[in-house]
């Protein structure tokens, strides 16, 4: 299923000042994420159309600046490109691709780690949220487009690389500003609920970092739903709300993540890669994994390493 997000006044002229900016910060410093003197904020900057195995975001904004990106998690593919973002409010095992991009064109992405303790105080000032609604969980993964008054923070918060001496005092500002312009937003709801303490996200990003701890082992939804203090029903029905599959899904698609990566980086075969994951089966591991991705793993594995 293809998830794309239609395009509402794109601020289309802000987009290419911020490119700009991001260009200069990254010319000459390869491919992939670069770091910043601004703590928590990245640049990411492509050359050519490429996979990445597994983006593992915890509370991330990305924001893409130039070319153009797919996500797949689980059944989905969400396609998004210039002023366009996400934010992942939790640990989801999310395969990216960037579709558009030459060594003229690069990709380039804007990326801010977010703190969920700045945002609880955002939150809690804001008296309107005194009369909360009744929670009801949301995806913890989904495009938005990008008004013009973010991409304004993002490249004010870029700006201050040039002048670092202000950094200190001008950058918590700023970043305070794209906290609020993200919780009035469409995806404010999902900021609000992984920020606030005992929210249902909160409860199944806890469950997630316990599935993660071995999910090479048999997992227990009952014993995940008590362990967060939820009915078995319940459990599931946030869970699948938040991360847009069942717990059994969700664990399937590390594993198969994990043995791709085994097999990419480290040279392990289909068989161990799929012993070594928690897989019994060589057979059913090759049907699954040519279901995630596309085609059986040593076909798949020889496509990525040409690409």
């Amino acid at each position: 299923m293809v998830v794309k997000i239609s395009k509402h006044d794109a601020p289309v002229n802000e987009c290419r000042e911020l490119a700009t900016l991001l260009t200069q910060h990254t010319d000459g410093k390869g491919n992939g994420l670069h770091k910043t003197a601004i703590d928590k904020l990245e640049f990411m900057r492509e050359s050519s159309i490429s996979t990445s195995l597994h983006s593992d975001n915890k509370l991330d904004l990305c924001i893409v600046v130039q070319g153009k990106k797919e996500a797949l998690l689980g059944e989905k593919l969400y396609r998004y490109s210039v002023a366009q973002y996400i934010v992942v409010s939790v640990e989801l095992p999310i395969t990216g691709f960037v579709v558009e991009a030459t060594p003229d064109k690069p990709y380039l992405g804007f990326k801010l780690n977010l703190d969920p303790a700045q945002l609880y105080e955002i939150i809690i000032a804001q008296t309107q949220l005194s009369r909360r609604k009744p929670e009801n969980s949301v995806k913890g993964f989904f495009v938005s487009n990008a008004d013009k008054s973010l991409i304004d923070c993002a490249i004010r918060l870029t700006k201050l690389l040039d002048t670092p001496q202000d950094i200190p005092f001008l950058a918590p500002i700023i970043l305070r500003e794209i906290y609020y312009r993200l919780l009035m937003g469409e995806q404010g709801e999902a900021l609000r609920q992984i920020a606030i303490p005992g929210s249902n996200m909160q409860r199944i990003a806890e469950t997630i970092k316990l599935i993660k701890v071995d999910f090479t082992k048999p997992i227990g939804v009952e014993q995940l739903a008590k362990h967060v203090s939820m009915s078995t029903s319940s459990f599931y029905h946030h869970f699948k709300k938040v991360t847009s599959m069942s717990p059994l899904q969700y664990q399937k698609q590390l594993r198969l993540l994990e043995a791709r990566r085994l097999m990419l980086t480290e040279n392990f075969d289909a068989a161990n890669s799929a012993y070594e994951v928690g897989y019994q089966s060589p057979s059913q591991f090759s049907r699954e994994y040519s279901q995630r991705f596309g085609a059986p793993p040593i076909k798949d594995v020889e496509r990525l390493r040409t690409t």
